[in-house]
């Protein structure tokens, strides 16, 4: 294995990875120490584990990975028991079709779970315990608003689409600070679009469903919500946004675009602080 030529090819996309290894010199010094202590075939891991903590994330260290993988987990762990406790609420869901949809999901939900800790391991961290939820929204008490989450499939719904598009928004809140994160970055971003996928399947279950809602659409416009409650509403507040990039969207170029459709056809972000206010009311303390 010719280090030298490793260094040399990444120095290509990368001229400044010297400078985040120290120095190249200081790079050989760790080749060389790799090559004391460890075995042939398990050099590619430590250099592997070498460069990660170089490019891990925004700040570049493992840290920020794994606090931001920790993050997603504890969102995934929500929606994966959530789904759980669906399926195994007795007469909740009303055929076999509806019961399908909820099993894929679910499963999707356990193995983002799966991943993310798989993933927080290998980049030497330790994933977060899953919290104790009250899916009733009632932080603890069992009584919140959502009383009747597991026997009612309209509000089970409502609640899905909440954790739904709520997950949409937090991945894409914090997928910036993975730039540079490589194979974490893309995970992320393939997990997200499928969370964006379970919302859409969400929302057109509630039109099949719900009573008098009619209209709901598979994604979200302005800051609607849909659900006759004021406890979701922060996880639809700022998608009202009509600016992109600090481009009007509405009436572009004289297409006559409405603020709606400007609205829809954008999803945007939510900070940390942001979601774990959203989700806060669903955690016993």
């Amino acid at each position: 294995m010719n280090f030298n030529n490793i260094l040399e090819t990444i120095e290509k996309v990368d001229p400044e990875v010297y400078d985040k290894l120290d120095t190249r010199r200081s790079a050989m010094k760790q080749f060389a120490s790799f090559g004391s202590k460890v075995a042939l075939a398990a050099i590619p891991l430590a250099i592997g584990s070498m460069f990660r903590k170089v490019y891990a994330g925004g700040t570049g260290t493992n840290d920020t990975v794994v606090e931001i993988l920790n993050y997603a987990l504890t969102l995934e762990y929500l929606e994966a028991e959530f789904y759980v406790n669906g399926l195994n609420a007795g007469n909740l869901i009303p055929n076999a079709d509806a019961r399908q949809v909820i099993q894929l999901i679910s499963k999707h939900e356990n193995a983002h779970v799966a991943f993310l800790k798989s993933a927080i391991t290998a980049v030497g961290g330790t994933p977060v315990a899953k919290p104790t939820f009250d899916f009733t929204a009632g932080g603890g008490s069992g009584t919140g608003p959502f009383s009747n989450v597991f026997t009612n499939f309209e509000t089970f719904l409502n609640v899905a689409q909440t954790f739904e598009d709520t997950g949409v928004r937090a991945y894409k809140g914090r997928a910036a600070e993975l730039v540079g994160g490589g194979d974490y970055l893309t995970a992320a971003l393939r997990i997200h679009s499928v969370e964006a996928r379970h919302a859409a399947r969400i929302r057109m279950m509630r039109k099949e469903f719900g009573s008098g809602i009619g209209n709901v659409k598979p994604w979200i416009t302005l800051n609607q919500s849909g659900i006759n409650s004021s406890l979701v509403q922060p996880s639809y507040n700022g998608e009202e946004n009509t600016k992109q990039a600090g481009i009007e969207i509405v009436n572009i170029n004289g297409t006559g675009i409405t603020a709606n459709a400007a609205s829809e056809a954008f999803d945007e972000p939510l900070s940390k602080a942001q979601v774990l206010a959203i989700v806060g009311p669903f955690i016993k303390p």
